[in-house]
């Protein structure tokens, strides 16, 4: 069971579970997984949310752990949100990186890569739904955040992989955009 964040309210409908805190709200589906979520009252009188697995084999009963963490991530994010930083290495051509608003968006949700490895080609990666990135005022260093943590991850990983170098020796060619770090907001 995972106890409910003050400032968070949780709902369960037929295995999708809404979460609603200060900084928005997340919707996640675990109809995917055999598992029971229903609310409860603890002993102490605080909400809770139950996740139980009825004759499961070993590899079934580890999912409802994993529910658990989902719905915890979910309340961490709508009350915190994430923060990741990404710092930019390279040897000798100095990476140009812009971010920027894609059609009709309020928040800067794409990330334009200019001159990595002297290139001329401009790669571009737009953020996850619900992700903002933004240059820090550090040196050479995104900051990507969100409510979401697989969002979050998930469009660092696009910048991280967008910037591989390709048919040359990585041991020598370690330029790239890398995650330096990965928190939850104000801790």
């Amino acid at each position: 069971s995972v106890q409910i964040i003050d400032g968070t309210t949780v709902d369960v409908k037929a295995r999708v579970v809404t979460v609603k805190g200060k900084r928005g709200t997340l919707v996640r589906d675990f109809k995917h997984l055999n598992v029971d979520i229903r609310k409860i009252k603890t002993e102490k009188g605080k909400d809770a949310i139950q996740v139980e697995k009825w004759f499961g084999t070993k590899k079934e009963l580890s999912a409802v752990r994993s529910v658990c963490s989902h719905i915890s991530n979910m309340m961490i994010g709508v009350t915190k949100g994430f923060e990741y930083k990404m710092k930019f290495v390279y040897a000798h051509f100095p990476i140009n990186v812009n971010c920027e608003k894609t059609n009709g968006s309020k928040s800067t949700n794409m990330v334009e890569i200019r001159n990595y490895l002297g290139e001329k080609v401009v790669r571009r990666v737009e953020m996850q739904d619900g992700c903002t990135v933004e240059r820090t005022k550090e040196k050479d260093e995104l900051m990507i955040t969100g409510n979401s943590v697989e969002a979050v991850g998930t469009s660092v990983s696009q910048i991280q992989q967008i910037c591989q170098v390709k048919k040359k020796d990585i041991r020598k060619f370690l330029d790239g955009i890398y995650c330096t770090t990965r928190k939850v907001i104000g801790e």
